[in-house]
């Protein structure tokens, strides 16, 4: 909630010298609750780098610029951190279904078959009464709803409220140094109409003559791509990375054939929602920008099988996304802001690699284990946020490599022991109890049979307590049937982990073992 030092450094410094704020020890961003440890200092000493912020006549006109800004931050701290985006659409969806609902209601109140004269005056005092109780329940139902959308609209307003004015004091700033007095801003500005860069006025024209597939235009120093780019609808391939591109145009849905598109390393905030028009692109590459959200109709884009957004500032995927795109096999999503994932995204059967460290998470959506091909995972360094993981993470069959490192997990799941393609695991700065450390330092099998032990052994101690319930001589047919059927089971998973132990390099199997055989 509080401006991030290294997201709004100059934000950050001023309103903490407010003094109805005061300087506050830590930090944090201004959408995230309060993390349980400290976020680090910036990297540099700001005053250094700005000397002049410590000018009491620019320091005094800065103060005023961001008392918006200190208001908001006021309320919102007073009424909650920011709802997740998933909560956020369920809000919306649970409205429309309540207005749903009401109308119909209402209409059948107004279908009432009508009573004679003498009876109509009470008929509609009946009608009007029972019209306020419906509008009176539905707006009782809404209020919670309605709640949680204002929460939502009130941070990102001041969201966007921060944003402008870190813009206005870095502008107030370089009014100072430029000795232009009082750090007031000039009105006007110094906006230079930027030119169209050469390269592409001359890809622009060969296109229209007689049509092309792929275009590089990487490494250019592009600040604007034209609108008339959306015209080159032969294009296959758009390299647009390593620009300064801060917006793409709407246009760009027109290029109805491209099947990949690199935006990686531009200044791009926000991408068009016409990108959802894009049906045959495959790869989309916008990692290395500054995208704090995707819009909802890139849900639309079906045929992605890579889409790299790493190296942003994303703090939610849209919630029907693996709705939608159930053929994606590559999802890198490291290094942004994700609190959760959205529980949409275990309908990805096709994926095949999930990287998602240095994010917020909290943990993995329940239906995790439906991700039957996955065969690496990457949830290392989530650090203080990420504590525990659950039990469905025992099915994803085809996982080779999984990396847990820097994060607070006690204990793996029970399941674990399933994994049995696991070939590379790291639980590195965890402070593990289950498995021990002794078993971890023996590697990725040691851990595996572990815990397929461990969870053999839970198995029996359930089966031995169900049996011990079971009293009544009346029950000796069930309890017979129910024994045989257990006793197979058993058996299996008693196969399974004794298979683990022979591949792990023993020697001899586990007596211990050889009687559950």
């Amino acid at each position: 909630m509080d401006p991030n030092p290294t997201t709004f450094p100059i934000l950050s410094y001023v309103m903490s010298k407010l003094p109805t704020i005061g300087p506050r020890h830590t930090e944090f961003d201004i959408e995230q609750p309060p993390p349980s440890t400290a976020v680090a200092e910036p990297l540099f000493d700001l005053t250094e780098r700005m000397p002049r912020l410590t000018d009491p006549s620019v320091i005094a006109a800065m103060r005023s610029a961001v008392s918006e800004v200190s208001q908001a931050r006021s309320v919102l701290k007073t009424i909650g951190n920011r709802p997740d985006h998933e909560t956020v659409d369920t809000a919306r969806k649970k409205l429309a279904e309540i207005e749903s609902q009401l109308s119909k209601e209402l209409e059948e109140i107004v279908l009432t078959p009508r009573p004679s004269e003498v009876e109509r005056m009470e008929w509609r005092a009946e009608l009007a009464e029972r019209e306020k109780e419906k509008r009176e329940k539905a707006e009782r139902e809404r209020r919670i709803y309605k709640a949680v959308i204002s929460l939502d609209e009130m941070h990102e307003a001041y969201e966007r409220m921060a944003r402008e004015a870190e813009a206005k004091l870095a502008r107030i700033y370089e009014a100072a140094v430029e000795g232009r007095g009082g750090g007031e801003e000039e009105s006007g500005g110094d906006a230079v109409e930027e030119e169209v860069n050469e390269e592409v006025v001359g890809v622009l024209q060969e296109g229209m003559g007689k049509g092309i597939e792929r275009v590089d235009l990487s490494n250019r120093r592009l600040r604007i791509l034209p609108e008339a780019f959306g015209r080159l609808r032969g294009l296959v391939v758009l390299n647009l990375a390593n620009n300064q591109l801060e917006a793409i145009p709407d246009s760009i849905g027109g290029l109805e054939h491209l099947e990949e598109l690199y935006l990686a390393s531009n200044l791009l905030d926000s991408l068009p929602d016409s990108i959802g028009l894009l049906f045959n692109l495959k790869i989309l590459d916008v990692s290395g920008n500054k995208l704090v959200s995707f819009p909802d109709s890139i849900c639309q884009c079906r045929s992605l099988v890579e889409l790299d957004a790493s190296f942003n500032r994303l703090a939610y995927l849209p919630t029907n996304i693996g709705f939608e795109l159930v053929k994606l096999r590559r999802l890198l999503i490291q290094l942004n802001k994700l609190r959760s994932l959205p529980t949409s995204i275990c309908e990805m059967t096709s994926l095949q690699i999930l990287d998602v460290h240095f994010n917020e998470l909290r943990g993995l959506p329940l239906a995790i284990g439906r991700l039957t091909n996955l065969e690496i995972l990457n949830l290392s360094s989530n650090f203080s946020d990420m504590t525990e993981l659950p039990d469905t993470l025992g099915d994803l069959s085809n996982l080779k490599e999984l990396d847990l490192s820097n994060n607070q997990i006690h204990a793996l799941p029970d399941t674990f022991g399933r994994l049995d393609k696991l070939t590379k695991l790291n639980l590195e700065e965890n402070p593990l109890v289950i498995p021990p450390k002794e078993v971890v330092s023996e590697g990725v099998e040691a851990v595996k049979v572990f815990m397929a032990k461990r969870w053999l052994d839970i198995l029996v101690e359930e089966e031995r307590r169900s049996m011990l319930e079971v009293q009544e001589p009346a029950q000796t047919g069930w309890l017979t049937r129910s024994l045989s059927r257990s006793t197979s089971w058993l058996s299996t998973v008693a196969s399974e982990v004794s298979g683990y132990v022979r591949n792990a390099g023993k020697s001899t199997v586990d007596p211990y073992l050889d009687q559950q055989l």
